[in-house]
């Protein structure tokens, strides 16, 4: 069983209490299509500029977690048509983050988790 860990952005986490992200952790929909069982490992908020994102990973990766995905609101906004990358997320700077975290602790890290948008297929950070 894959433990899955959800990090994601100060600037939605008083609009947004994950449910959808956790439905597509639990049905293994969406950004989680790609693994066969799952099992939630934490979850943690990242503040700007991203600072604390390393060592909430850590933490993280420490109580068990073997992949880290970025909830999607972090580089793609919603709009009448769905969502869409073309004018980023609440986060200008979640693919450096992201590198940085993988590079400092060689975990799985994955962009994207409910409401992807069309077309979209996250992809292990490598």
């Amino acid at each position: 069983m894959m433990k899955i860990a959800i990090i994601r952005c100060e600037k939605n986490m008083d609009r947004c209490p994950l449910t959808n992200c956790f439905n597509c952790l639990i049905e293994k929909k969406k950004g989680f299509i790609q693994y066969n069982e799952t099992i939630p490992a934490g979850v943690f908020t990242c503040k700007c500029p991203g600072d604390n994102a390393v060592g909430l990973s850590k933490i993280l990766k420490s109580k068990g977690a073997e992949a880290i995905h970025f909830c999607t609101c972090t580089f793609s906004k919603k709009s009448d048509k769905g969502w869409d990358m073309a004018d980023g997320g609440f986060c200008d700077n979640i693919d450096s983050i992201i590198d940085t975290v993988y590079q400092e602790t060689e975990i799985q890290c994955i962009k994207g988790t409910a409401h992807l948008p069309k077309g979209y297929v996250p992809s292990t950070w490598k």
